[in-house]
């Protein structure tokens, strides 16, 4: 495992605990399904300082082009820890019959599902470097 990709891993991981958390306390004021989304959102602006600052060099592009290039590779993964999470809180943990902190796992589940996917598309995509 390459020291970036180990990098990624440990700054996805403090944006998971920020996504988690903030999903947990907007879960008192709203839907599991709206919570999950929004505090996708909360942790994708956690995840791109923590980034930009230790995993990926600047690309050359301003801040603004970089963080808009972040949100796209982010709306995909958006989809697959919506999709996972949702669909294991509400489809499958009943139909086997897990209760235990079912929500919870099924968010934390989803989170951690695009962290490779999500490497490459930030690699490949949102950091690299520009034509010079």
């Amino acid at each position: 495992m390459n020291a970036q990709f180990l990098r990624f891993l440990l700054t996805g991981g403090c944006a998971a605990a920020v996504n988690l958390a903030s999903r947990y306390l907007l879960n008192t004021a709203m839907s599991f399904e709206w919570a999950v989304a929004l505090a996708y959102l909360i942790g994708m602006a956690t995840a791109y300082a923590l980034a930009r600052a230790f995993v990926f060099e600047a690309s050359g592009r301003s801040k603004g082009a970089e963080f808009g290039r972040f949100a796209i590779v982010n709306l995909f993964a958006l989809a697959f820890v919506w999709l996972i999470s949702v669909g294991l809180a509400q489809i499958v943990f009943p139909a086997i019959g897990f209760v235990w902190h079912a929500d919870d796992v099924a968010h934390l589940i989803g989170v951690l599902a695009p962290a490779v996917t999500s490497y490459f598309g930030h690699r490949w995509f949102t950091f690299a470097r520009t034509a010079a």
